[in-house]
């Protein structure tokens, strides 16, 4: 199992990017203990535009680790990357077909929704 730390705040849609990224991309299942740091000056003083923040059980952190690859450079420093996982999204990510259908974004108001 692992274990990290990660710094967030109520409501960061990133902290949740990077969660899913982190369950997607760890060979093993990881468990992170989540420190709020608006409720501590100290804490937002340090990590306040850093967030999301991981940090692993020898204290190094990561910052912007819902960047795909930070995150896997990370990771594979503490072989914890899973290679097919991150080939995949990184398929995705380049737009290449992994195996379900593209759906074409529509703009509707000003507003770009994915089509159905």
């Amino acid at each position: 199992m692992i274990r990290l730390t990660l710094y967030t705040t109520l409501g960061c849609h990133l902290c949740q990017q990077l969660e899913g990224l982190l369950v997607s991309l760890c060979h093993e299942p990881v468990e992170w203990t989540r420190v709020e740091i608006s409720e501590d000056d100290a804490l937002m003083a340090r990590y306040g535009v850093r967030i999301p923040v991981l940090a692993d059980a020898a204290g190094n952190e990561l910052d912007r680790g819902f960047e795909p690859a930070r995150l896997v450079a990370w990771l594979e420093a503490r072989g914890w990357l899973d290679e097919e996982a991150w080939r995949q999204l990184r398929r995705r990510l380049d737009g290449e077909d992994v195996g379900g259908e593209a759906r074409a974004a529509q703009t509707r108001n000003g507003r770009r929704y994915l089509g159905q």
